[in-house]
């Protein structure tokens, strides 16, 4: 280390968060003369500004999603082409703000099935098989699915899915099962050229009475995770949406009727 950038270092490091102290081993020289490891190299790299960085401080993403949201509201209210433009800009400030996500994520370049990753569980007081053979049967999923139009087997393990989108849009999709274990687990993912890209995993896990059942969706919505965002200001939020839909299956498999009034804290 040169003696020039000694003390800068040390201090550096005792700023990291966690940091109660530091025990200073560093080779100190004036001068890389005769010194291999301070010949050469790359230099330091200068820290880029706070907007340009992939993680944004809380308070950056508060101010940036304030700006964001008075943008979307200013644009949308506007309901013509300009507007429109300011309206996505919002959407763009404010769902960098929220999710926290570069932008080549966010707008879905790149992403592939990995825009959003959503992991929720429940317990079913039913034995794992039965849960595995109630969600192999495709026609099931629109009984606990508030969203899920129709879901048709096309051919073997692949099925048609029909589903309204925010604003009453209806998408459709074709997804293959790609790995099953009978009672225990159940894998799927979009076939190529879909309209949403998507794959997923249920897992049976035999819990006490019943089962726990885990959920892992990950999906690249139209314009990635900023469609998402967008869908939750209009009202169609996807987490939430899971949430409900586990209640109702869970009230379908225990009670013989789907209801999505059950207490929230039987999910994770």
């Amino acid at each position: 280390m040169l003696a020039s950038e000694h003390d800068q270092v040390v201090r550096e490091v005792e700023r990291v968060p966690g940091v109660s102290a530091v025990e200073d081993r560093l080779e100190v020289h004036e001068r890389p003369d005769d010194v291999p490891a301070l010949q050469g190299g790359a230099g330091r790299s200068v820290p880029k500004p706070e907007l340009l960085q992939e993680n944004w401080a809380p308070a950056t993403r508060l101010l940036v999603g304030a700006a964001g949201a008075g943008l979307f509201g200013w644009g949308a209210a506007r309901r013509d082409l300009p507007g429109l433009g300011v309206a996505g800009l919002g959407a763009l400030l404010l769902g960098r703000s929220i999710t926290n996500l570069p932008v080549r994520r966010l707008l879905g370049v790149g992403a592939g099935q990995k825009g959003i990753d959503v992991r929720k569980s429940i317990h079913i007081a039913a034995p794992p098989e039965e849960l595995y053979r109630f969600f192999m049967a495709a026609e099931n999923f629109p009984r606990f699915m508030q969203h899920v139009r129709e879901v048709r087997v096309t051919g073997e393990a692949r099925w048609h899915w029909r589903v309204e989108g925010p604003s009453g849009i209806e998408v459709e999709w074709d997804a293959e099962v790609t790995r099953t274990e009978p009672g225990r687990l159940i894998s799927w993912k979009t076939v190529d050229n879909s309209a949403v890209e998507s794959s997923g995993t249920v897992r049976f896990v035999p819990d006490g009475d019943g089962t726990r059942v885990d959920v892992r969706l990950t999906y690249n919505p139209p314009f990635g995770a900023l469609g998402n965002v967008v869908a939750a200001l209009l009202g169609g939020d996807p987490k939430r949406q899971l949430d409900d839909d586990l209640l109702r299956l869970k009230s379908l498999l225990e009670r013989g009727k789907a209801s999505g009034h059950e207490e929230r804290v039987t999910l994770s």
